[in-house]
């Protein structure tokens, strides 16, 4: 009984820390840039698996091989230590959405984009599993890696918003932007980055690397049987190549009106990637897709994403326009009452 009341005692305490403990916007702001590297390594090791051919080395799901540890094999031991990858990244994320409670002063908005870090997490366990079991078919992967995209995306969003300047800013401590076309042209840049990485997973679905082993048959993209893979890889250079130009444009535009030196920086650090991209997949086409080659070509992908996103948010939220439109007025008539 005294050992009960002992433990009863002990739970009552670490409840009452719990209800005391707040978290500084500091504190919240390292955590919501672990969470972005977090879920940025786990799309590095999920392409991994792909390219080692390990993609059904636990043709299973949840457990390996009907068990909780899989076979001294390559491929089973590659495709569960990914998994497991995922336990870390699960509570990362969950312990952001906690924390956002504790956060003080608490942020509404930043609670609801925490919410978006496990409820990606659960989304993407359940979609992970409909992809091993239908025997890693193009459209389960190629929905597999666009929606990790999109979890990342909001792990920027957070990020960017709990961030502390330089980084990022309070809400009322950056005011809306003035430039209008500079927010537009970020918007479609991010939205063109987008739709090149959907190409790509179509050119990767079309390839040689369907994240099967040899022997394993796996279906992939093929509408124009062995032209397939060059029509899908030459359209996703194309899209490529005009997403390049539209990085370009925004950094030419950006520095002619003068933009924060925040949103140069990043549009530098976007056209850079961009470039480093381009080397690579020009030089993966012509070596027949090397196995190394393709995941640094993913890798960069995931980091040119990461680079597009802080340059939308770094050129601030779009000023309604008649507010933009009243602003010099305003200013006019003051000048002629002074």
């Amino acid at each position: 009984m005294q050992c009960l009341a002992t433990m009863g005692s002990r739970l009552d305490r670490l409840r009452r820390r719990a209800r005391e403990l707040t978290v500084t916007p500091a504190q919240y702001a390292i955590a919501a840039y672990v969470a972005v590297g977090a879920f940025t390594l786990i799309v590095m090791t999920g392409a991994a698996v792909r390219l080692t051919g390990s993609g059904l080395g636990c043709p299973t799901w949840p457990r390996c091989y009907g068990k909780v540890y899989p076979p001294l094999n390559t491929h089973a031991v590659i495709e569960f230590s990914n998994r497991m990858v995922t336990v870390p990244v699960s509570i990362i994320a969950f312990v952001a959405f906690g924390l956002a409670f504790r956060r003080r002063p608490y942020r509404r908005d930043l609670m609801w984009l925490s919410a978006l870090l496990p409820l990606g997490v659960l989304a993407q366990v359940v979609l992970g599993g409909l992809t091993v079991r239908g025997q890693l078919d193009y459209g389960w992967v190629m929905a597999h890696f666009s929606l990790s995209m999109l979890v990342l995306a909001g792990a920027v969003a957070l990020a960017w918003r709990a961030g502390r300047s330089p980084i990022g800013h309070e809400p009322g401590q950056r005011p809306d932007a003035s430039d209008r076309m500079l927010v537009l042209a970020a918007r479609a840049t991010v939205a063109l980055g987008g739709l090149t990485i959907v190409a790509g997973t179509a050119a990767t679905a079309a390839g040689p690397h369907a994240g099967g082993s040899p022997g394993q048959k796996i279906n992939r993209m093929d509408f124009d049987g062995k032209g397939t893979m060059d029509f899908v890889i030459h359209r996703h250079g194309e899209i490529a190549f005009v997403f390049g130009l539209a990085a370009l444009g925004l950094w030419w535009l950006a520095r002619r009106h003068d933009a924060d030196p925040l949103l140069r920086r990043w549009a530098t650090v976007t056209c850079v990637l961009i470039a480093l991209q381009g080397a690579v997949g020009l030089d993966q086409y012509e070596t027949h897709l090397p196995t190394e080659l393709v995941w640094v070509h993913v890798s960069l992908a995931t980091l040119t994403w990461l680079a597009v996103l802080w340059t939308a948010c770094a050129a601030g939220r779009l000023q309604p326009r008649t507010t933009s439109s009243q602003a010099p007025r305003a200013a006019a008539r003051a000048r002629v009452s002074a």
